[in-house]
């Protein structure tokens, strides 16, 4: 068993139970720096494999209270043939509870409505174009424009908006800092922006991991976090946009080993295992973008343009909507600096078809009046130099549809865009499994979406937006 094999078991165990890797190799093996150490390249005994698979077998499934009283001393237990090794898999895990840390981190990791959602609804294209407008008001101040996404998902509107900056800025040097945990949303925006180096080539891209707190400065406040930081720099050879995507994609075995991520025991929501930091640009720029470039120990933020699309949980809290996501952002914003953020509205077709199921449902409990208000107290004094702009409904509000041919919905509506429908709004609403599960053993939930559409004539949602900016120096 190599130690990555080890690791794969060690994290799944840990985001079952709840337990922090620190304390897992406390209590396994007496070694609060055994995830740290096997990542680093440590080396590890037979025996200690065993005593390590051997505490799993004895507390899985019973919960962290029933691994306090085993703190790996004398002789191991006997593998039970339960026990499943790396090549045969693991054992399945047991339903998710409403308590359950795993219920949040199970959403947001739904790799196939996320993409169905993406590929089959043109949020991604509208939220961009919103997003470009705002280039119109931001004043950037040498050396470079300074853009920070607040959760890059897939690429999309990052690429886009990327072209946007190209066609106002064309001769002013790029500075972007992309925010995601998903390893699989960063290899999708790893995809798109090969071009971005040939177009613009003075572009410093870098893409990280780190908390909404930490993310715009590249620092990590938590001592014990910054000592395992992987700060990694790759310079791109060549001009042309093939050569710059094959070094890209040779990243794929340092994303794979560095960006995991595990599930908050308080939280229940996505966290890094360990921070990264990927700085990528062009070699031969270096030299104009060494202003730029961000070295490890932290660097200014400062942002000309900050995005926050669908930054927060809809039915998080409204403490840590502000307090968590968007106060950290507007602190990033320099002189002239504007955070646009949005998130879903409802009132639309789309919350409709999650109505028919769950009638009252409305996941969409704050509205961007009661989020500025909240963001003005958490900032206090801080907030005398930002100005906030809720908007009337015409601006604040825009519609993005689901891709449907008039023909889909006119006649009889086929299997595959009612799936299709379905998905966008359970996704939108953020529908978790376990209420799933009470409604898909029948044919209703696919009625509802049918009369929804054929009322309509297809499916859209709203989404709304604010902006935040600071006063010019």
């Amino acid at each position: 068993m190599t130690a990555q094999e080890l690791l794969v078991q060690i994290s799944d165990y840990c985001r079952q139970t709840g337990l922090a890797e620190s304390t897992f190799g406390r209590r396994a093996v007496n070694d609060g720096k055994l995830a740290n150490r096997l990542r680093n390249g440590g080396r590890i005994t037979t025996e200690t494999v065993e005593r390590i698979q051997a505490f799993m077998n004895a507390n899985r499934g019973t919960g962290s209270r029933s691994i306090l009283a085993y703190h790996g001393g004398g002789p191991a237990p006997a593998l039970s043939p339960a026990v499943n090794h790396v090549g045969a898999g693991l054992a399945p895990r047991p339903p998710l509870t409403a308590s359950d840390p795993q219920r949040n981190f199970r959403f947001f990791d739904n790799r196939q409505k996320y993409l169905l959602f993406v590929n089959t609804c043109s949020e991604k294209w509208v939220v961009a174009h919103r997003v470009g407008q705002e280039l119109a008001n931001i004043h950037p101040r040498p050396p470079a424009v300074r853009l920070f996404d607040a959760g890059v998902g897939d690429g999309t509107v990052l690429a886009r908006v990327m072209r946007a900056m190209h066609d106002r800025f064309p001769a002013m040097p790029f500075y972007v800092v992309g925010k995601e945990i998903s390893l699989e949303d960063v290899r999708l925006t790893l995809q798109k922006v090969p071009d971005r180096f040939v177009e613009h080539p003075a572009t410093a891209l870098v893409l990280t991991n780190l908390a909404y707190a930490d993310a715009p400065w590249l620092h990590v406040k938590s001592v014990s976090a910054a000592s395992s930081l992987v700060w990694h720099e790759a310079a791109l050879t060549g001009t042309t946009a093939h050569q710059f995507e094959e070094q890209i994609t040779d990243l794929e075995s340092f994303l794979a080993e560095n960006w995991k991520a595990g599930v908050s025991s308080k939280t229940g929501n996505p966290v890094y295992e360990r921070p990264v930091v990927l700085v990528i640009y062009r070699e031969d720029h270096r030299f104009l973008l060494d202003p730029i470039l961000p070295r490890p120990g932290g660097t200014m933020a400062s942002y000309d343009l900050v995005i926050g699309s669908q930054p927060y949980r809809a039915r998080a809290s409204l403490e840590f909507k502000t307090r968590r996501v968007i106060a950290p952002l507007a602190r990033a914003l320099g002189p002239g600096g504007r955070l646009i953020a949005i998130h879903s509205h409802g009132g639309d077709p789309g919350l409709e078809v999650v109505q028919r199921l769950w009638p009252g449902d409305n996941p969409f409990i704050h509205d961007r009046h009661q989020i500025m208000k909240a963001v003005k107290q958490e900032l206090g004094p801080a907030g005398r130099e930002l100005n906030f702009n809720v908007n009337s409904d015409n601006r604040a509000l825009f519609r993005y549809d689901m891709h449907t041919l008039p023909s889909e919905v006119d006649g009889a509506i086929g299997t595959s865009t009612l799936f299709a429908a379905w998905n966008a709004a359970i996704y939108v609403a953020q529908v978790e499994d376990d209420r799933l599960a009470t409604v898909v053993n029948d044919s209703r939930y696919l009625d509802a979406t049918r009369e929804v559409l054929r009322r309509n004539g297809g499916l859209w949602f709203f989404d709304e937006s604010y902006v935040i900016s600071r006063r010019r120096a």
